[in-house]
């Protein structure tokens, strides 16, 4: 037995050395378009969803959806975002449209990335993307991830439906998401927290009493698709776009 064999180590000739370095270099070039085909896709994908919006999913009746027009999505997005910092945290519950439309803005428009949606609809899991979207079934108003418990600076909800039982189990989970209000203010100076809920005007006793803070406000939710019902939107804050209705 040689010296060579005995040390128990493979020698590898010098062309078969050159051989399988020169593979590895392809393997990571391969790897890098790879990588590169993958992010142009993302970054199409994302940018596909930043201009179509809602016009990527279809409303669902039975589900009781019905999106915001465009302007009514916008403005509730600048409601949660005005005065909002990068440490800002925002819920956005039932309402998707508001999440599509704060996409649309641009990133100066946008302080902060913590912007979360609760939906039923796991489709719109795709429009939120999976670190941003947490499914959610009013029945079960604390059945979510808890990593959002007491932590929510902003939140808007729009319960699917106008009744009593829907309104009260989604102010349980409204109230649990939201931090404590202790009135401190961002770092642009403004009051961190707001709390928005829009639903029907008929909903207004049943507000008052889980959001007893809240108060009708002058500005009037719209649908896209000419929902005839009456809604309003209720919050505990004025601001440029709203005034409490005296």
């Amino acid at each position: 037995m040689s010296d060579s064999d005995s040390d128990g180590e493979l020698q590898l000739s010098s062309h078969a050395l050159a051989a399988l370095m020169q593979f590895k270099q392809e393997e990571q070039q391969r790897e890098k378009e790879f990588q590169k085909l993958y992010t142009q896709a993302d970054d199409k994908f994302e940018e596909q969803k930043k201009q179509e919006g809602m016009n990527l999913f279809k409303e669902d009746w039975q589900l009781s959806q019905f999106w915001y027009s465009d302007d009514t999505a916008s403005k509730l997005g600048d409601a949660l975002l005005d005065g909002a910092d990068s440490d800002t945290v925002i819920a956005i519950v039932s309402a998707p449209s508001v999440y599509a439309a704060i996409q649309k803005k641009t990133d100066s428009e946008i302080p902060t990335k913590h912007i979360y949606l609760f939906e039923y609809d796991k489709r719109f899991e795709l429009l939120a993307g999976k670190e941003h979207f947490y499914f959610y079934d009013y029945n079960n108003p604390l059945e979510f991830d808890s990593k959002l418990k007491g932590r929510v600076d902003r939140l808007l909800i729009d319960p699917p439906f106008l009744n009593e039982d829907c309104q009260t189990k989604s102010s349980i989970t409204a109230k649990a998401l939201l931090a404590k209000d202790d009135n401190s203010k961002t770092k642009n100076g403004v009051l961190k927290h707001r709390l928005i809920s829009c639903t029907g005007e008929r909903m207004s006793d049943v507000i008052q009493n889980v959001y007893p803070n809240t108060h009708i406000t002058t500005f009037y939710p719209e649908h896209g698709n000419g929902l005839s019902n009456e809604f309003r939107c209720y919050a505990d804050f004025e601001w440029e776009q709203w005034k409490f209705v005296k």
